[in-house]
């Protein structure tokens, strides 16, 4: 590279005051531009989506959306601006030379990044549309020209000896396992959109310190050559385990440390388990330090990557001969992320960026090669003890801690946790953040997609020793059951999604997509595979999740239209079922649903259930009937009284034939009954008897000869005002009737829409929830 070449290339880079100004342009989502005064490029303009945002002399000064590429691309630029790059591409104009014996071939580089040690350059992709990325060619095409253009990259810098990093990263498009192999064989990394917003968010929760993520992410393994890693320690053993006790500056830890967040961009190094570092828990950490001058006498605790790494303890000359323990000499690995941050991470990070990361030193547990459950059940330990581990962030963790479980159970039910974790998290997946993962609140709850895969049949039954029963899906290998059931949900709640948007829209206030609708899913989605099974139509060892989704399709039909003709009344009727068992009285309802349509789908348990149900429905229909009898005795009385006396009420207000024959009835009854149990005339009418009492003084004329609507007000249903008396009181024949029904234990079984004829009444007579007009009427004067 001659000197004009690279004094150009380095006059394509901006740093200090130039690099802010432009990071405050690629931070922005929309482009400005001055467009001449000219009505038809203008019309152009705005029909693009672009507004004028200031009036100049000769032009319009326009503001437009930026295109998704430059958005992205930007973005990027952004993260190594923000994370103490101190060098990077002015523009997107900015290319790399990479044959040396033809300098004018070059390669346009999105992103060019350079630090004191490290220079990264970056390949965007982005797209509008989320699917699986054809890398092929680009990667095949850096193949040829990376060693060409690294060569140029220390040319640039012949003073310096960085390590370089290239970078594909993309939007919305996923990396296939040929890609994942190219872009390997490169030495370069993938990032996609997940990652660059998981350091932006870093950035913006801890600053520059973030930058300490990017490299030990970036550089894993890589060795820091200029690092002090020697520190006085002690050399204990715990258990199994062993571990060293030192103090160090809190500089030479952020450079080796990595803390394994529980976020997507570090999905690839499960188990993971920290939560997403707390900006205001730093800051006051950060104040602590420097303005009172506070330090934490507790210890940070951390796990060192040994293999490979250096690590030494050389003991010192003078031991405590009847110690366990040894002093000496710890070296340190020299590598990038080689040190886990168990628990801590506020202490440690909250030095960063200031003048104690390097004058004071913390003190330090640190662990030797712990697997990463193991990790993990250190952290949920420490913190059991301290602040409480959120529920959805212990079934996220549980994911993780019990996979490698001896124990079955446990195996399970980390296989449970996984796949409700990644129906989450997955871009592909219908419920993508819609499911609450560590201590975020979103509309599903991993526990309840774990609860209902764990009492459906898709995994059998185990002990804590062996399986006892083969599920649908789990055939002793928890991996396949994974992928497999995982496919299987994801393609059913596609298409449940796809085809009831207007109730997916609704998000906390859907019927279906909330907690006990998907878990009413889940089991009816076993029960349909059991059947179809049973029926010879599928074999789960053998059919594909597809092939078993295809078939499955026609029982999820009628639940769609269940969902979609369902009336206001019902579904309100469903939101107010609580307490534990909505979900299975959701799931029953989903079950009868098919079997409406697929009469020889008949689930196990779900005869017994309608049986007991329209049993419980007989009860609470005969418990609303008595009301209404006690509220037509006492107001029958109460209205007779007051229009003819009390002594001519019985006599008069009630017809001869219902008098004779409550009083006979009474008679009978008192007959066996001592004084103070005897009944009145009034408790011996039937229901019916009511109808004809009401009859006779539905209406009356009053002293000034005008006609007086009397029983008619309060006994007309509502919406019934227009017919004559005899229709207007037919209620009371079907009321009887269905009292009949439901006052025998061994009578029939009432249906839901005369359980639901009952209520009606009993919302009208008993709790006035509805009225009539002349009770609306009354209530308004």
């Amino acid at each position: 590279m001659d000197d004009d070449t690279r004094v150009k290339l380095l006059g394509s880079l901006v740093k200090d005051n130039e690099l802010v100004k432009i990071l405050r342009v690629k931070r922005r989502d929309y482009v400005l531009e001055d467009v001449p005064k000219d009505e038809e490029v203008l019309k152009e303009y705005i029909s693009k989506g672009w507004i004028i945002q200031r009036e100049l002399k000769n032009s319009f000064r326009m503001k437009g959306p930026k295109p998704h590429d430059i958005l992205f691309e930007d973005k990027v630029w952004s993260v190594f601006a923000q994370l103490g790059f101190t060098h990077l591409n002015r523009d997107r104009a900015f290319a790399l030379p990479y044959d040396k014996k033809n300098p004018e071939l070059s390669k346009q580089i999105d992103v060019f990044a350079k630090d004191d040690e490290s220079i990264i350059y970056v390949e965007c992709k982005s797209s509008l549309n989320y699917g699986r990325g054809d890398f092929k060619k680009e990667l095949e095409a850096y193949q040829g020209i990376k060693g060409g253009l690294e060569t140029s990259i220390k040319k640039m810098f012949p003073n310096n000896k960085p390590r370089i990093k290239f970078i594909l990263a993309t939007e919305n498009k996923t990396l296939g396992d040929k890609d994942a192999e190219r872009l390997a064989n490169l030495g370069g990394t993938h990032l996609d959109e997940e990652a660059i917003e998981y350091y932006l968010k870093m950035f913006g929760q801890i600053g520059i310190a973030a930058r300490y993520q990017l490299l030990g992410s970036l550089f894993a393994g890589n060795m820091i050559p200029d690092l002090d890693n020697q520190i006085p320690a002690i050399k204990g053993k715990m258990g199994n385990h062993i571990y060293y006790s030192f103090s160090i500056e809190p500089d030479k830890l952020l450079k080796i440390g990595y803390v394994l967040h529980r976020s997507k961009a570090n999905r690839k190094m499960m188990p993971t388990y920290q939560r997403i570092i707390k900006k205001n828990r730093l800051k006051q950490i950060r104040e602590f330090i420097t303005e009172e001058s506070g330090f934490f006498p507790n210890s940070i605790i951390i796990s060192l990557d040994a293999k490979g790494s250096g690590l030494r303890f050389d003991p010192a000359n003078t031991q405590v001969p009847t110690a366990i323990s040894k002093v000496g000499v710890l070296y340190l690995p020299k590598k990038y992320r080689s040190a886990y941050i168990i628990d801590g991470q506020h202490r440690l990070y909250g030095y960063a960026g200031t003048k104690y990361s390097e004058t004071n030193s913390i003190p330090v547990v640190a662990f030797v090669n712990l697997k990463r459950e193991e990790q993990v059940d250190l952290f949920m330990q420490i913190n059991e003890n301290q602040k409480a581990v959120p529920k959805t962030l212990r079934e996220t963790l549980n994911a993780d801690l019990l996979w490698t479980s001896s124990n079955k159970k446990e195996q399970l039910k980390a296989l449970c946790s996984r796949i409700s974790i990644f129906l989450g998290e997955e871009k592909d997946s219908p419920f993508y953040n819609y499911v609450s993962l560590g201590e975020d609140n979103r509309v599903l709850t991993p526990g309840s997609l774990s609860a209902a895969l764990i009492k459906s049949n898709f995994f059998g039954n185990v002990t804590r020793d062996k399986i006892e029963k083969l599920g649908l899906f789990y055939k002793g290998d928890l991996e396949e059951a994974f992928q497999k059931t995982y496919e299987f949900l994801r393609l059913v709640f596609e298409y449940l999604k796809s085809s009831l948007k207007e109730d997916w829209e609704l998000q906390k206030d859907s019927f279906l997509f909330v907690n006990k609708g998907v878990y009413a899913v889940v089991l009816l989605l076993s029960d349909v595979l059991d059947h179809l099974e049973h029926s010879g139509i599928i074999d789960t060892n053998k059919h594909s999740s597809q092939e078993l989704f295809s078939e499955t399709q026609m029982y999820l039909d009628p639940l769609i239209v269940f969902v979609r003709e369902m009336d206001e009344d019902t579904r309100l009727k469903f939101k107010d079922m609580k307490g534990s068992t909505a979900p299975t009285r959701y799931w029953r309802r989903f079950q009868i649903c098919v079997r409406a349509v697929h009469t020889d789908f008949n689930p196990v348990g779900l005869k017994d259930y309608i049986r007991n149900q329209e049993r419980a429905l007989n009860i609470k229909t005969f418990e609303m009937i008595k009301d209404i009898e006690e509220h037509m005795r006492e107001d029958f009385k109460k209205k007779l009284y007051e229009r003819l006396g009390e002594e001519w009420a019985w006599k008069k207000g009630v017809p001869i034939k219902i008098q004779d024959d409550a009083e006979d009835r009474m008679r009978k009854k008192n007959r066996t009954r001592i004084k103070e149990e005897e009944t009145e005339e009034w408790d011996n009418l039937n229901l019916i008897h009511y109808r004809e009492i009401a009859q006779q003084n539905w209406q009356y004329v009053n002293e000034e000869n005008k006609r007086i609507k009397f029983f008619e007000v309060d006994y007309t249903m509502p919406s019934e005002e227009n017919l004559n008396k005899e229709e207007k009181t037919k209620w009371w024949v079907k009321l009887n009737d269905l009292r009949n029904v439901v006052s025998h234990v061994s009578s029939d079984q009432i249906s839901e829409e005369d359980f639901g004829y009952v209520k009606r009444i009993h919302d009208w007579l008993i709790k006035k929830e509805i009225l009539n007009k002349w009770q609306q009427e009354r209530l308004s004067n």
